[in-house]
């Protein structure tokens, strides 16, 4: 069975969507549909390939009349939540897909859609284009988001707004000046849902690649005042902390890196095999006399096919050593092809 995210898209689920479309759109065809989605070029199309061509395909069926289609979808969506698909959102993401290439220049009717629908299926890649079409509007309608008495409505204010979200297009204007979406992610830090509080973590992180100073001083305003925040902003600095930024490792009570030293550092295996662990020991030496706080990471580099190298990091530990102590450190790093 095929484990890629782009094959989530397949008879099976089409024929269930389409049982429910078919309660929704008077005019839906399940065979049609299959008939358009299916064609020469399909396995060729990746994932975002996929969602895309799926709106367009469903595009065929629904009312020409923006107004009223995006009034489908909205029933679709609600529909889809009372139905076996309800934790499809994921493979529902089409629907939002569909606002964003079909509603760009109707901003009322397109936003009032993507409320209902991010219930099922997040909204968060479709309201891109409208915050680079319609920046004023759009931080005002993110604003009223962030006030909604559902929590998928309020994680999309905090999603939708991120500089920096993965498989998006990004959004120059707030990588530049994130301050107009400060308030919004003070308002949500220490929201009730989990859903919300991590991507206002996810948005921290992304303001502090570009801003670390505003990141760091929204963690100092956040820290300590509930366990919730503490876990947002640790969450929220990751970058910053895997960087060996020193203020953002004051607020976690990390000891003095020069109080450490690093010995006898070996590689156990210099050749290996793809699919093959590499191994490595070292000891790990504390001069403090007293016990401190360690965050302990290592980095591989890996070649890229242009000649260049991508540096990931992985944590070993973060744990409290004891002092004047000796601390044998041995680890495996997994080679095996990953997708």
């Amino acid at each position: 069975m095929s484990t890629l995210l782009k094959d989530r898209y397949n008879p099976e689920f089409y024929n269930a969507f389409s049982e429910v479309a078919m309660g929704c759109i008077p005019t839906f065809n399940n065979a049609e549909f299959q008939a358009l989605i299916f064609d020469k070029d399909w396995k060729n199309k990746e994932l975002k390939d996929r969602m895309a061509h799926t709106a367009h395909c469903l595009h065929a069926f629904l009312d020409k009349d923006f107004k009223k289609a995006a009034q489908q979808l909205a029933e679709l969506s609600g529909a889809i939540l009372k139905s076996p698909l309800q934790d499809k959102g994921f493979e529902c993401m089409f629907i939002p897909a569909y606002i964003e290439h079909y509603g760009l220049n109707d901003f009322e009717v397109s936003i009032k859609a993507m409320t209902e629908i991010t219930k099922l299926s997040s909204c968060e890649f479709a309201v891109r284009p409208f915050y680079l079409q319609y920046p004023d509007r759009m931080l005002e309608q993110t604003q009223r988001w962030s006030k909604h008495k559902d929590f998928r409505v309020r994680r999309l204010s905090s999603e939708g707004c991120r500089p920096r979200l993965p498989w998006a297009m990004a959004l120059p204007f707030l990588k530049k000046n994130p301050e107009p979406i400060l308030d919004i992610l003070d308002r949500l830090k220490d929201d009730e849902a989990e859903f919300v509080r991590k991507s206002v973590a996810n948005n921290l992180n992304d303001i502090s690649k570009d801003h670390p100073e505003i990141a760091l001083k929204l963690a100092k305003d956040w820290f300590g005042k509930s366990k919730h925040t503490d876990w947002v902003v640790k969450h929220g600095l990751r970058t910053l902390l895997k960087a060996g930024n020193l203020d953002a490792l004051s607020f976690f009570g990390y000891g003095d890196v020069g109080k450490l030293k690093l010995e006898n550092f070996q590689v156990l295996n210099n050749t290996l095999t793809i699919g093959e662990y590499l191994e490595f020991q070292f000891t790990l030496q504390s001069t403090d006399a007293k016990a401190m706080m360690v965050r302990l990471e290592y980095a591989i580099y890996y070649l890229r096919a242009n000649g260049t190298h991508s540096k990931k990091v992985f944590k070993i530990s973060e744990k409290e050593i004891e002092g004047k102590s000796s601390n044998p450190i041995k680890r495996k790093q997994s080679f095996k092809p990953i997708t």
